[in-house]
């Protein structure tokens, strides 16, 4: 794409342009396609056409991935805004306060852990049956064998 042409704002870019833009393989702008993440229009020769404000979109679900959000969720949370304009600073506070609730959560169940990490160290018990970490209060034992993890913090597996 040459640069510094200020008609080309209104063009469509295309999967090679959006992947050299977002540091994406093309193989993944495709999945996050076919997850309905983002979307493209075809062009008269039937190759996939971009509008710039993907490359927004595509930023907000490289963001969310990276504090952990499942993909699922972020699709859940894109699924309400417009595919066809950027994502408005009204956009994003939408998408933040849908997920602040549940980073604040990760948040206090990976500084118990950190904490329980720090009175671990060294405490030579070894005990798979009464580690507070690993097995907290036995839970596991009466749901028959075979390995099974738990976060102390929910009660799920």
């Amino acid at each position: 794409m040459e640069k510094g042409r200020t008609g080309d704002f209104a063009r469509e870019l295309t999967v090679g342009e959006v992947a050299e833009r977002s540091g994406l393989p093309v193989s993944t702008l495709h999945f996050y396609e076919t997850k309905g993440l983002i979307r493209s229009n075809r062009s008269r020769g039937n190759q996939r056409r971009y509008p710039r404000a993907v490359l927004r979109r595509v930023a907000v679900i490289k963001v969310a991935q990276r504090t952990g959000i499942p993909l699922a969720e972020i699709q859940s949370a894109l699924s309400v805004l417009p595919h066809d304009r950027p994502l408005t600073v009204e956009d994003w506070a939408k998408l933040s306060m849908t997920w602040r609730h549940q980073l604040d959560e990760r948040i206090a169940k990976l500084t118990a852990l950190r904490d329980h990490l720090t009175g671990c160290i060294g405490c030579g018990c070894l005990s798979m049956r009464e580690c507070p970490l690993r097995n907290p209060y036995d839970m596991l034992g009466g749901e028959g064998a075979g390995p099974r993890l738990i976060d102390p913090m929910d009660g799920t597996d």
